[in-house]
């Protein structure tokens, strides 16, 4: 693909560049893309979104997860013009937030109570926190190369973060018992938590599903040890079930933190607990001044309301093996080999003998170019807006891509 220097996008960027650190930072800088993939959207609609140089993409991120039921859901928006007409930010909560705690812990087995935040790295702090406050331990087990959020704890860049901030963590593989049971009888009688994503989704890699047999290990452990279970439900919540994502394996956390999709694109993150973690969630203080606002909680109301009512998750799954079994044949049909991985709702596509993901970079943007926003690396997102013709739409055009890359 063609950049040109002229266009709205590269505009912005200069403009970025004088009053914005890097011109961008964090996870949706696109100088980590290759080149052609837009830095600055201007709208989106359902599945679909629109650059600021008007260019329209079907959209397999979703903001990066938080779009579930497509972009400007009527219902959701609806809700939003309604309770931002009676107030948002208030001196303390509307009536929205006893209503969302009501609904989460009707709809997850394992929660007796619910909290409120505004990100995953809100939602994975305050767990810990709840962990050490009602264990009165320091401890915490996490997966090597896990992802639970953009804070000293658990950043995955150590630029700015010290030793201490790290001093109580200690790491195990995902899905391998026994290198958990090491890391337990390494924590001894300090082990406050035991913190698991809803499936390994590690940046770059193949996913990989929880096996049952782990995650019972798991609860095991952290039942005969006095720890708490974590799930880490950001990124996966809501789209594979509605009910906590490892309620799939038959097992249930302690404690779970949620964000991304639980308000289809409004600011909201939320822990749920059981009955052992109520007293120290009621002691411990943590805080936001916008933690609280009814805009976000009314969204989340009508984005689960609308996920039940279309069985949101079993539609972003048959979209997702549509998708699946689309590339699949054609990655056959062309002779090259790929990988696709994870829940069909959440799926990572990667070409074998790609180290340095060459072969996706290259994929992606012929993809891109023909109005289909894929991701080279990152594990993508269907939502329940994308319908038949917006997959077949896409398979036209990594039909396309594949040719393009057997051609070179």
């Amino acid at each position: 693909m063609n950049v040109q220097v002229d266009t709205p996008d590269q505009k912005l960027r200069a403009r970025a560049q004088r009053v914005i650190p890097g011109g961008m930072y964090g996870h949706m800088r696109s100088a980590g893309l290759p080149a052609g993939y837009p830095q600055f959207f201007a709208r989106g609609e359902g599945c679909h979104l629109w650059d600021v140089n008007g260019r329209r993409y079907v959209d397999f991120m979703c903001s990066w997860g938080p779009i579930v039921l497509g972009h400007k859901h009527p219902a959701v928006t609806e809700a939003v013009q309604r309770q931002m007409a009676a107030g948002d930010c208030l001196n303390g909560p509307s009536e929205r937030m006893v209503e969302l705690a009501e609904r989460l812990v009707g709809l997850i087995p394992h929660a007796d109570w619910a909290m409120f935040a505004k990100n995953g790295t809100d939602a994975t702090t305050t767990c810990v926190t709840l962990a050490r406050a009602a264990t009165g331990r320091r401890k915490i087990l996490v997966a090597k190369g896990a992802y639970h959020g953009a804070v000293p704890w658990c950043s995955p860049y150590p630029l700015g973060v010290t030793a201490e901030d790290r001093a109580h963590l200690l790491t195990f593989t995902y899905n391998d018992a026994a290198s958990l049971e090491a890391a337990v009888a390494q924590a001894g009688d300090d082990l406050a938590a035991v913190i698991v994503s809803a499936f390994r989704h590690d940046y770059g890699l193949d996913q990989e599903l929880p096996d049952a047999a782990f995650a019972r290990r798991a609860r095991e452990l952290c039942d005969a040890k006095g720890a708490a279970l974590i799930l880490d439900d950001v990124r996966a919540g809501f789209r594979l079930t509605l009910r906590g994502s490892w309620d799939l394996v038959g097992v249930q956390p302690d404690l779970s933190a949620w964000s991304k999709a639980i308000a289809n694109g409004y600011a909201l993150a939320a822990v749920t607990g059981n009955e052992r973690f109520r007293d120290a969630a009621s002691k411990v203080f943590v805080t936001g001044s916008f933690w609280y606002s009814a805009v976000s909680m009314a969204a989340s109301l009508a984005t689960i309301d609308e996920l039940e009512r279309v069985d949101g998750p079993r539609r972003m799954r048959e979209m997702g093996l549509r998708l699946r079994q689309g590339i699949a044949a054609q990655a056959a049909a062309s002779g090259i080999g790929v990988r696709q991985s994870g829940p069909p709702q959440m799926p990572t596509l990667l070409f074998d003998n790609d180290p340095d993901c060459a072969k996706g970079d290259r994929f992606t943007v012929e993809a891109l170019k023909r109005g289909v926003y894929l991701h080279p690396r990152h594990n993508m997102f269907l939502s329940a807006a994308h319908t038949e013709a917006d997959i077949d739409f896409a398979l036209e055009a990594t039909r396309e891509a594949f040719a393009a890359l057997a051609a070179r």
